[in-house]
């Protein structure tokens, strides 16, 4: 069933929350989660409030990168389940109002997808120029791939390379070859057809290399340098973009989340103007400032609350004047928020509240990863061989290789690893937490006994903002309301009102360690939210402890004497 509004812009009312099915709910025991364990818990994301899932590949796949490795875009990976099993959770799901998106992955394959195993056959094969190969007695150039090493992979019998930006087991598309394209067109359109509501789409400024394939100027003690700058948001890849909207997406009315580093902010409007590419893009300046590169976790920075609030403060401005923006603070590529943003002795149920008040109620459609609502911290592991993330490797022994120890280089990966957000879902305080009844894919973090989704006090915040956006007496303000950021405010404070018609909405949080006084304007305000139990204020000043948010609604003079 295709989606039937009038409004092409329905998805800016949407709270979207994604699931990492391996980890959600296993419902046939085998450690695994699955599609039929994503049924069985959409009661609770009814009650939760959320109004759409993005469930991250299901594909059929052989899971070196956990299902973004797909070898056939239109079957079921068997430890997932059946089709059937799909059309059931999309059928229900609908029932409940809740809308299924499905991740796209069309920068690669997995090198076991039945067109990559032809080409591999046949050198004569029309599939070679589906993937990218290049003959030569050595690699072609000295590009260093996302997860670490050459970017070429050697044919055993052949002195030719094929090309992978990720894995060696992700061998890149051929976006050049129309034909190509063309497949792949068809596909998301069947997907499409069977009613689901869009996609998040992978990795999608890749498609479009250098087409010289040129040496650069070595930036590790590997030799080798990074591929993002001859990859990634290249010129010319605006002209696949546009095909890939025209030939699939206009014709449907749905939504598309581009996930798209590396477009510098001059270029969103060809990216989610109103002729844009997608519906909205997840922006990463703010939530990779832990690190100078998003891929070498050994880069830290140290970072102040002042320097987030600029970068966040800059992302919303250029999302505000060119279209509209995806809001996070965690997904299955980033580590808790609350283990990065807050710092140790604050790691409180109070402090997961006010980080999620922070981002909810900027201008854009929210995103809650699955786990998020409960306010879930990293997990700490001792050893590299606890570790399932291909690139969580990756980086342990680039560190050493860089010249840290193999102490910093497990702290590095305990606090940036991909794993942190992949742990199995704790539903209560049972062995396993309710996940499954048998040892999980991966291990639970040691906090599940404790922190699950019984008698959780940050998911009954989670639920409130989410009422208070959809449904609440400031609906219209949280989703169409322009988006002013405070200047008067001190360093350590994340202020911005939201403004619509005539009524303002206020978010004052502080990410810090430290008591603070804010100014308040002046005028009357009504407390719509607040992740603490009190709130002290002082003449016209607010004073927040470490950590607190509150969101508070302006009373004009006009209400207030009820005329």
């Amino acid at each position: 069933m295709n989606i039937e509004m009038k409004d092409k812009k329905w998805w800016e009312k949407e709270v979207i929350y994604q699931i990492y099915p391996k980890s959600f709910k296993d419902s046939n025991n085998d450690g695994i989660g699955d599609i039929q364990g994503i049924r069985e818990k959409l009661p609770y994301l009814k009650e939760l409030g959320i109004t759409m899932i993005w469930i991250c590949p299901i594909f059929t796949s052989p899971m070196v990168d956990n299902g973004y490795d797909i070898s056939d875009f239109e079957g079921i990976n068997p430890e997932f389940g059946t089709m059937a099993d799909f059309d059931q959770l999309l059928e229900e799901a609908n029932e409940l109002g809740i809308k299924v998106i499905l991740d796209l992955v069309i920068n690669h394959t997995s090198d076991e997808h039945p067109w990559f195993q032809a080409a591999l056959k046949d050198k004569e094969s029309p599939y070679r120029d589906y993937y990218i190969f290049k003959k030569g007695k050595t690699e072609p150039n000295n590009w260093r791939s996302i997860f670490g090493g050459s970017v070429w992979e050697k044919l055993p019998d052949e002195e030719v390379y094929y090309f992978h930006a990720f894995d060696k087991k992700q061998p890149d598309l051929n976006w050049e070859n129309p034909v190509l394209r063309q497949e792949l067109y068809g596909m998301i359109n069947r997907w499409l057809e069977k009613g689901i509501a869009g996609f998040r789409i992978d990795s999608i400024t890749f498609i479009k290399k250098d087409q010289d394939f040129a040496s650069l100027p070595a930036d590790g003690v590997d030799g080798l340098a990074s591929c993002k700058s001859k990859t990634r948001n290249r010129p010319g890849i605006e002209v696949f973009l546009n095909e890939l909207k025209r030939e699939t997406f206009e014709k449907y009315n749905c939504v598309t989340v581009g996930e798209a580093p590396g477009v510098p902010y001059e270029e969103y409007g060809d990216f989610i103007g109103d002729d844009g590419y997608f519906s909205m893009i997840f922006d990463f300046n703010y939530s990779d400032i832990d690190v100078e590169s998003g891929s070498d976790w050994f880069k830290r920075t140290n970072w102040t609350t002042k320097e987030f609030k600029e970068k966040l403060k800059r992302s919303q401005e250029v999302l505000q004047a060119n279209g509209w923006g995806a809001n996070f603070i965690e997904n299955h590529d980033q580590p808790r928020a609350l283990s990065k943003f807050i710092k140790p002795k604050y790691q409180t149920d109070e402090a997961a509240k006010a980080l999620g008040m922070l981002y909810f109620f900027l201008r854009g459609t929210p995103f809650i990863y699955q786990a998020q609502e409960l306010g879930m911290q990293n997990a700490k592991r001792k050893t590299i061989d606890q570790f399932n993330d291909i690139s969580s490797i990756d980086n342990y022994y680039r560190s050493i290789q860089e010249g840290f120890s193999p102490e910093e280089a497990m702290s590095f990966v305990n606090q940036r690893s991909r794993d942190n957000t992949r742990t199995p879902f704790p539903w209560n305080d049972s062995q396993y937490g309710g996940f499954s009844t048998t040892t999980p894919w991966l291990a639970m973090t040691e906090e599940y006994p404790s922190r699950n989704a019984q008698q959780n006090q940050v998911l009954a915040h989670y639920k409130k903002m989410i009422e208070l956006r959809q449904q609440g007496i400031v609906s219209d303000i949280l989703t169409k309301g322009t988006i002013v950021f405070l200047e008067n405010v001190p360093d350590n404070i994340v202020a911005y009102k939201r403004v619509f018609k005539e009524t303002e909405v206020y978010s004052y949080t502080n990410l810090s360690d430290t008591e603070e006084l804010i100014p308040l304007e002046k005028g009357v305000f009504d407390l719509l939210l607040n992740s603490h139990d009190d709130l002290a204020v002082e003449g016209n000043e607010l004073k927040l402890h470490p950590y607190q948010s509150v969101l508070l609604k302006k009373i004009n003079e006009v209400s207030r004497n009820g005329n």
